[in-house]
């Protein structure tokens, strides 16, 4: 079993930051791919950014040159480093890790999210 939890979630005004962290823990080999997803209300979720164990990164257009993911291999830990922040990037954050269990059985983990409000 693997376990997610994200944290750093908050209320922000528009041009503030904000900085997630996402934990995991539990039986874990080898963690592969985390990201970043959000779902504002009444949108579908959407992929935010993705990093591999090799620091690889993707992002998307609408956060940009604003948003950066890193991650802790020693820690199994990833973070979103969230910079001025807009109203549309009001959503609650999940986080979601791949990778291999001792078992070698693969997992796909979520978290239960956390909420980011940025006030205009």
């Amino acid at each position: 079993q693997v376990q997610v939890v994200e944290s750093g979630g908050g209320l922000v005004q528009a041009g503030g930051s904000l900085r997630l962290s996402c934990a995991t823990s539990g039986s874990i080999f080898r963690l592969d791919f985390m990201g970043w997803y959000r779902q504002a209300p009444g949108k579908q979720r959407e992929t935010v950014a993705t990093i591999t164990r090799s620091d690889t990164t993707t992002y998307a257009d609408s956060v940009k040159g604003r948003f950066a993911i890193s991650r802790d291999n020693g820690k199994n830990t990833m973070y979103l480093q969230m910079n001025t922040l807009k109203p549309e990037d009001t959503a609650v954050y999940y986080c979601n890790a791949r990778g291999l269990q001792p078992s070698s059985f693969q997992f796909n983990s979520w978290g239960q999210g956390t909420q980011v409000t940025v006030s205009s």
